[in-house]
């Protein structure tokens, strides 16, 4: 299955950023036991590398991983040899989109703009990632759709369980979700069955907008 479907059918992609590399597993294993298979960790992480390949051997048969906030190429090229199977931008790098399509990894782009969209869909890029939707709202997607809805677009940024519904009726494929899902204070308490009940919450949410 190639990217752009991973993301259609499981809609979810979970942003680990800034957590400590002790609870890289057990929020990984929360996230998974509540229904999530795509997560990124962000480069700009500490350890973000190590916890890539943390999961890749604790999870790389149950998981998709891949590396956010990816900057450059030398960036690119730590999170491969970690095992990541997909990148996600917060801008539109043509230089780094070519890279993922030369190693046949899975990219998704930020973009906030028309121009950016259809840059980044000329560039290479099989789907976008509209950013930062916690501003744009969930009418910036459906506006965009009109005249782009041959691009799938994933909306990033202030998405959580009370306005998924939203963006899914806008047209978004997908949502990608950090704060409202990986709570730092529940991570604090060990309470990682909460982000289990968020994650399942989410996806529950996310079906009854598509029935």
């Amino acid at each position: 299955m190639n990217f752009v479907d991973l993301i259609k059918e499981n809609y979810v992609v979970a942003i680990i950023r800034g957590i400590e590399k002790k609870d890289i597993i057990p929020v990984a294993e929360a996230l998974y036991k509540g229904g999530i298979k795509l997560v990124e960790v962000t480069m700009n992480t500490d350890g973000a590398v190590e916890m890539i390949s943390m999961l890749n051997k604790k999870f790389g048969k149950e998981l998709y991983i891949g590396a956010g906030t990816v900057l450059d190429v030398a960036e690119a090229e730590k999170a491969i040899a970690a095992g990541a199977k997909y990148f996600v931008t917060p801008n539109v790098d043509e230089e780094i989109i070519r890279y993922a399509l030369d190693h046949n990894i899975g990219i998704l782009p930020g973009v906030m703009t028309p121009t950016e969209v259809v840059k980044a869909y000329k560039a290479g890029a099989k789907i976008v990632k509209v950013f930062p939707t916690s501003i744009l709202g969930s009418s910036y997607i459906k506006e965009l759709q009109g005249p782009l809805s041959h691009i799938p677009m994933v909306a990033v940024g202030g998405v959580h369980p009370e306005n998924v519904t939203d963006f899914i009726k806008a047209g978004a494929v997908g949502i990608g979700v950090g704060g409202s899902l990986i709570d730092k204070a529940a991570i604090a308490s060990s309470n990682f069955e909460s982000i289990t009940k968020k994650a399942e919450l989410l996806l529950r949410k996310i079906r009854e907008a598509t029935i």
